[in-house]
């Protein structure tokens, strides 16, 4: 059973109205907040740590992971097409024969088609049950009630089951119904013997199936010793009937069926359908699970054209990203499909393995987005309930559980979903994105609501979102969404910009460090600050940036233009280089920026140091050195450089001071770092008066809060002396 999904938040409300585009904002004028910002924002940045840590703890995982940081076949091919629907185009293998059904006599408003016996005897072939009990219990149903109503999940193969019903029960012809068929009309279109099967029955609210009109359609049936399987998805129109629930049967099982079929007209033997099933192509498409059947058919078919070629593998392999581009293709193309729904499939491609009631409250704001842009002069208006969750996901491919979400109150628990095939929300944006450009104002207008939200989690996801759409089409995508967020006055927004280029760079997109270089040298300031943050963030990711990362930051210290704000927005994203990846690379660069005759470069270099070694937590440059300081020198030697000279350089002794007193704080509580200082401390002496300077610090150092001074500082003192 599902488990009851937290209460969805407030709706959208009114729909803020489009910012100016960025192209007609002067650099020079004052500009109101950008669509990334957040009215408490607009006077100060987010400390710079922090939003790094709000990126890479809320990015989809596939971002980061590659950076250091029982039915079965209709008519040989499906078993349940989309929505349950089999069209009239049946597909075998590579043949397509087309079945023209001509009229029945009964009229224009009930037609129907008689099912081929040769269709019905090739389809239970291959046809699994899933449940024999419940099989057989639908089964005396039917012969006992003479109707029976077959409820089902999306692409479940319950058509294939109702044909198979009736198959069962040996009855000489089976009619096919119209779909369109009024509930009211049903005991009209009955003809005089045999079995009639009515899959997927239009129903809505106004349309419903009630149970009235089983009655009389089972004193039309009994009168002609016949038998009717209607089949719904949704049994919210059905009233008063009791309806049997069809569960597809499981993939592998139904693989083998198919296989086995198809080897057997090859003279192919058991073992060797075994083979197939464990190819290791096979095995990751079967775990996945949640397969729409007429893949699993399709698969069959070229499993059984597999011959061991490297060609024959190569599309093995590939097999299962054609299904999952196919399922996003036809999801976007189905008209067949509410708005609604498709709204609800972008955004959980947004909001994948996260809360569900995320994917499910700002659908439904993208939905009004879709009304606007459809009926621009109509109030949009989203129905207050609709499909459960349980059917939302069945329609996704998608899984749901509970977790714990990790909060800034701790962990939280959440019903979380995700697509059970990880590449679906990818293949589904890059697909809305290039396949259907008349979507873009309305998905586009949607990511600025996003990046406007007070959650860090939305508002990151929208940065992921935006950075796999430049992924697919980066010139749209910066002229549509980046540049207009990294050309705002708020530092709210340029950090969207700068969150969406680093992801975007992380997954793939051309061309993202090109872009930075040109942005850091950008007439306009808000371009600049985000292209050095962008930088910042990537360097402890992309180790080959941190020498253009840090070349970007010196070249803006050293222009005399920068002012007060700017010169603090470089050592705050210089800092950042020092807060994950290859310390050792970074400290060499810090090093390298010391050498250059520039005041301004070497008082970015050593703030950013000094602020660097203020913190001490686990992903500090302390614990780095304690962890591996020894293990490289190179490090270690140039580390031991920015301190002396940090020490010695008046401007910045008294912070290096401080952030020592940290260093040593730390050391009384861990043996491992007093040990590192003891090793680290002599080399910082060349002259008697930075024996002099580090001896007093050891002398007078008080602990934390005013404390007792920890012993650790008597102890390094004597390694001094």
């Amino acid at each position: 059973m599902i488990p009851q999904a937290p209460p969805a938040a407030p709706g959208p409300g009114p729909v803020p109205a489009p910012a100016a585009p960025a192209d007609q904002q002067s650099p020079h004028q004052p500009q109101p907040a950008g669509d990334g910002e957040r009215p408490e924002e607009e006077e100060h940045a987010q400390e710079a740590r922090a939003a790094q840590r709000e990126l890479f703890a809320h990015a989809p995982e596939f971002m980061l992971r590659s950076t250091a940081f029982g039915g079965s076949y209709v008519a040989g091919a499906q078993h349940g097409v989309s929505g349950g629907h089999v069209g009239r185009d049946v597909i075998m293998g590579s043949k397509t024969e087309i079945h023209h059904h001509g009229p029945s006599g009964l009229g224009p408003e009930n037609p129907s088609g008689e099912i081929s016996r040769d269709e019905l005897d090739r389809l239970a072939e291959v046809f699994v049950e899933g449940d024999p009990e419940f099989f057989e219990a639908a089964l005396r149903r039917l012969r006992t009630e003479r109707v029976l109503v077959l409820s089902g999940a999306h692409s479940t193969g319950r058509r294939a089951a109702a044909w198979m019903l009736l198959h069962r029960l040996g009855v000489t012809a089976v009619r096919d119904l119209d779909p369109e068929t009024h509930p009211k009309s049903l005991a009209a279109g009955l003809a005089d013997a045999g079995g009639h099967v009515l899959c997927d029955l239009s129903l809505s609210r106004n349309r419903p199936l009630r149970d009235i009109h089983i009655r009389a359609v089972r004193e039309q049936l009994a009168k002609r010793d016949s038998y009717l399987v209607i089949t719904v998805r949704d049994r919210s129109y059905v009233h008063a009937v009791t309806t049997c629930a069809w569960r597809a049967p499981a993939s592998a099982d139904v693989l083998r069926a198919h296989l086995t079929r198809h080897t057997a007209a090859t003279a192919g033997t058991a073992d060797e359908v075994e083979r197939l099933l464990g190819l290791a192509p096979v095995r990751d498409f079967l775990a996945q699970g949640h397969q729409r059947l007429a893949e699993v058919a399709a698969l069959a078919a070229d499993l059984a054209a597999y011959d061991g070629s490297e060609r024959a593998r190569e599309a093995l392999a590939g097999f299962s990203r054609a299904t999952v581009e196919q399922q996003c293709r036809e999801w976007l193309t189905d008209t067949t499909l509410s708005l609604r729904d498709k709204a609800f499939l972008i955004s959980l491609a947004v909001f994948d393995r996260a809360p569900y009631v995320l994917a499910a409250e700002l659908g439904d704001l993208l939905f009004v987005r879709f009304q606007q842009l459809n009926h621009p002069d109509e109030p949009a208006e989203i129905p207050v309930f609709g499909p459960s969750v349980a059917d939302r996901l069945h329609l996704a491919r998608a899984r749901g559980e509970q977790r714990d979400e990790q909060t800034e109150w701790g962990q939280v628990p959440q019903y979380m979903a995700e697509f059970r095939e990880s590449r679906t929300a990818r293949t589904l944006l890059g697909d809305v994105w290039t396949a259907h450009p008349s979507a873009r104002p309305a998905l586009v207008e949607w990511l600025k609501d996003l990046a406007r939200d007070g959650r860090p989690l939305v508002r990151t996801r929208a940065a992921a979102a935006t950075a796999l759409l430049a992924e697919a089409d980066l010139p749209s995508t910066v002229a549509l969404l980046i540049d207009g967020w990294a050309t705002s006055r708020g530092p709210g927004a340029r950090l969207m910009a700068a969150n969406t280029l680093t992801l975007a760079h992380l997954t793939g997109a051309p061309a993202v460090p090109r872009l930075l270089g040109q942005w850091c040298a950008d007439a306009h300031g808000a371009r600049r600050w985000t292209a050095v943050r962008a930088f910042a963030l990537l360097a402890p990711v992309s180790p080959e940036l941190v020498g253009p990362a840090l070349d970007a930051l010196a070249a803006r210290a050293a222009d005399d233009e920068s002012g007060e704000a700017e010169r603090e927005h470089l050592f705050r994203s210089t800092t950042l280089l020092l807060s994950a990846g290859r310390r050792a690379d970074m400290l060499s660069e810090l090093v390298r920026l010391l050498q250059r005759d520039s005041p301004a470069v070497r008082t970015l270099a050593l703030t950013a140091f000094t602020r660097s070694c203020a913190t001490v937590d686990e992903d500090s440059l302390l614990e780095w050195y304690a962890d591996n300081g020894t293990a490289e020198p190179d490090g270690r030697r140039d580390l031991a450089t920015l301190w002396r000279t940090a020490l010695g350089d008046l401007s910045h002794t008294r912070d290096a001071l401080e952030s020592l007193r940290a260093w040593v704080r730390a050391a009384d509580r861990r043996p491992d770092v007093e040990g590192a200082l003891a090793a680290l401390l002599p080399e910082l002496v060349r002259t008697a008066a930075d024996q002099q300077r580090l001896s007093h610090l050891l002398r007078t150092l008080r602990g934390a809060d005013g404390g007792p001074p920890p012993g650790a500082a008597a102890r390094l003192l004597a390694v001094l002396t």
